[in-house]
């Protein structure tokens, strides 16, 4: 016989979300007055993405919203975390607002609204005008100023009805995958550069969020989403427990010390000392940057694990896993640490499945920032869905995946976490940055050819689990 279990239930208030970002579904992009973000010119250079694939069609969202949302209703969701274009609403990064960008959003949250579906708006998900980063990009001082006007504008037009704000999403992969590894827009390979434009991200999300303040009801809640690292070491000994600290700093510290207690850590300054003295950082930004918050967001995907480099390593001789220290790591400053691969199943990205990281998470933010509500912002894998004959398409992996993470929130919640949502990675497959539309990460299936939305089993598995408050079994 086998033994009954407690079901897994939460609040009945937790929101139940799913999440994506412009770029990755609106396509579009030559419309309603849209001009290039860094991504639209990334993209479209040869050997950025794979097969040159780019979001110029990405899922067609723009004109298909209304079927989305409709879907995301019958699954049985009660939130959707979205972003907006930036060069949408705000075509050159200056200026006036252009009101046909605008209204597509207004439709988008009417809708939403219509279905019960409550809207959690991002507003910068990486798509920085192209016209800005012409002038300088996120490593100029002026973009958190322009950033700020941007979220006036927004704010202005849709907070009378979206409560839920998010200034910044992952500012790490903005400033460091950007910036320092070139591997996403703009593709820059300048470690000095990454440390000024993470500073100005910062310095933007405080300014944005008082100018989102200055013009929304005070009911309305302003986050951040921040991809913190749960970042593990190879051994307790001194060298990798230094290792482990830099990369922490770099990962965590170098966002949330200024969000969320007004200074960087000295530990980040002195790993950071042979490349930038960091005096780009002017009296009173990181009084500016530390805006009090009404929530964190937090996204996580796989844990790090790493020790302190050999000599040999650090000569750029072969590690572990055969390959060498790279130059353009988006670590600045951290040449003498390496990175391994953690053990533990895979998914299509190669990341690891660990529920564990993402309850240590969630139990660090706690005692980090008491009395602030979380809410899982992203949280999924990219598996490689088929449909079966019949049009299904049936993915256990991710459903185990779910109820696993699902299931490290539900810990936490009882070891006394605010934890008030959780939001799936992704509604449906979409755009994957460099990786063009080459790794799916959705709950629901799309056909790229037709543009079709199959519902994959992942998907009723989880919109059962909003509908109930309560994990369903894994058996599907």
């Amino acid at each position: 016989m086998s033994e009954s279990v407690a079901p897994v239930t939460f609040p009945p208030a937790f929101r139940w979300g799913a999440a994506t970002s412009a770029y990755q579904i609106e396509g579009a992009v030559r419309e309603g007055g849209r001009t290039p973000s860094i991504w639209d010119t990334f993209s479209h250079t040869p050997g950025r993405t794979a097969r040159g694939e780019t979001g110029d069609i990405a899922v067609d969202h723009y004109h298909r919203f209304r079927e989305d949302v409709a879907l995301m209703a019958e699954l049985g969701l009660n939130a959707y975390r979205f972003s907006v274009s930036w060069p949408r609403v705000q075509p050159t990064g200056r200026g006036p607002a252009v009101q046909r960008g605008l209204d597509f959003y207004r439709r988008l949250v009417d809708e939403l609204l219509a279905h019960g579906i409550a809207p959690a708006l991002t507003l910068y998900h990486w798509d920085l005008p192209q016209e800005l980063e012409d002038a300088g990009g996120w490593p100029q001082r002026d973009v958190a100023h322009r950033f700020a006007e941007y979220a006036a504008m927004v704010g202005e037009a849709l907070g009378d009805r979206v409560e839920q704000w998010i200034t910044l999403n992952e500012p790490w992969c903005s400033a460091f995958l950007g910036y320092a590894s070139g591997v996403h827009a703009p593709g820059r390979t300048d470690a000095v550069a990454s440390l000024r434009a993470a500073h100005h991200l910062n310095l933007a999300h405080g300014l944005g969020t008082s100018a989102l303040r200055s013009v929304m009801p005070s009911r309305n809640s302003v986050a951040v989403s921040l991809n913190s690292a749960v970042v593990r070491t190879v051994s307790r000994e001194p060298d990798d427990l230094a290792a482990g600290r830099r990369i922490d700093d770099l990962a965590n510290g170098v966002f949330h010390g200024p969000m969320l207690h007004g200074a960087y850590p000295r530990s980040l300054f002195a790993a950071t000392a042979p490349l930038t003295d960091w005096s780009f950082v002017q009296d009173g930004d990181l009084a500016a940057a530390n805006q009090p918050l009404d929530a964190l967001g937090l996204n996580y995907y796989t844990p790090a694990l790493v020790s302190a480099a050999t000599a040999e390593e650090k000569a750029g001789g072969p590690r572990a896993d055969g390959h060498g220290v790279s130059a353009f790591s988006p670590w600045p400053g951290t040449d003498d640490v390496v990175f391994h691969q953690t053990p533990g199943e895979q998914t299509e990205m190669g990341w690891t499945v660990d529920p564990t990281g993402l309850h240590e998470l969630i139990t660090r933010y706690t005692k980090e920032a008491p009395g602030l509500p979380l809410y899982v912002t992203e949280n999924g894998a990219a598996y490689d869905d088929r449909p079966d004959a019949d049009g299904r398409v049936h993915d256990p992996e991710r459903i185990a995946y779910l109820h696993a993470h699902l299931s490290a929130v539900h810990r936490a919640l009882a070891d006394g976490a605010d934890v008030r949502g959780y939001f799936l990675w992704s509604l449906m497959d979409n755009f994957e940055w460099s990786y063009g539309y080459g790794r799916r990460f959705g709950a629901v299936y799309v056909d790229y050819a037709t543009l079709a939305r199959t519902p994959k089993s992942s998907a009723r598995w989880y919109g059962k689990a909003a509908r109930d408050g309560r994990l369903p079994p894994l058996e599907d």
